[in-house]
């Protein structure tokens, strides 16, 4: 991976880690297309450049995450990261699979387009629009639908905020909730890529930060990528909470449809593998 390719796949994922699109499925895209998604470090990249997206959440909502006083604001979030911690845990190899499959990525965004469609519709009346009226089983709740998002293409954006407006959270709040959790969810993978996980053949494996330590272009391009995901992510949650307060899901569900009939296209055409 070069420095190019870096800023293209961080633009990717600060451009989609916060919309309802799936940030995993649009970077093994843009992966393929760059012909580097085998690459070993553009498989642990796909994962550390998000530490940058995290940093624009707690940037933009730094009153929050920064006030002390709010202690039961932060155990809301511990427990709603528990569910992925254990199922990734768990289950890190399958999903290191699923991974690598554009074919997935296509059908995960057709079906995840469709329900967004009337995602509006359905969850009606809610009742809770600021995060100190939100109770821990209901955080616990959306960490479970957090969980689905281990598939690549479902948008772990679009899980969670579904996930809170089922909990009869506001729109608002379910994306912001989504952000919040994201933090931790996200940091937590982001140190396992880089200090537990081996890249690699046996025998020749490296762990993340050696990988990237290796040559200083790998060295540059973790910085460059990293600095541009977290500029990319601020304009688009921005960007994202405009649109979800004044056209809800639709236009989202329109896009992952026209995005996985174009995918489909792509594979059938043998130009992606």
């Amino acid at each position: 991976m070069d420095i190019f390719e870096a800023i293209i796949v961080a633009i990717v994922e600060g451009l989609t880690e916060f919309l309802p699109v799936s940030s995993t499925g649009h970077m093994i895209i843009a992966s393929s297309l760059l012909g580097i998604h085998k690459e070993e470090f553009t498989k642990l990249f796909e994962v550390a450049v998000q530490f940058g997206a995290i940093l624009a959440v707690v940037v933009l909502y730094w009153k929050k995450f920064f006030d002390f006083t709010r202690w039961q604001f932060y155990l809301k979030l511990v427990i709603g990261v528990i569910p992925a911690l254990v199922l990734g845990y768990l289950f890190s190899d399958k999903i290191d699979e699923l991974l690598e499959s554009p074919l997935m990525v296509a059908i995960t965004l057709l079906v995840g387009g469709v329900v967004l469609l009337f995602i509006d519709n359905y969850f009606k009346n809610p009742t809770i629009d600021t995060d100190d009226k939100i109770g821990y089983g209901q955080a616990f709740v959306v960490g479970l639908w957090q969980c689905i998002a281990m598939m690549p293409g479902v948008s772990r954006s679009a899980a969670t905020i579904i996930g809170g407006m089922q909990q009869k959270f506001t729109r608002t709040l379910a994306a912001e909730f989504s952000f919040f959790l994201a933090v931790p969810t996200m940091f937590a993978a982001t140190a396992h890529s880089l200090f537990l996980k081996k890249f690699g053949p046996e025998g020749a494996s490296q762990k993340g930060y050696e990988l990237i330590l290796q040559s200083r272009e790998n060295t540059i391009a973790f910085i460059v990528g990293n600095i541009v995901a977290f500029v990319v992510a601020i304009l688009a949650i921005r960007l994202f909470i405009g649109v979800l307060k004044k056209y809800g899901f639709r236009l989202f569900g329109w896009y992952r449809i026209i995005a996985g009939l174009v995918l489909l296209l792509l594979l059938y055409l043998g130009l992606l593998h």
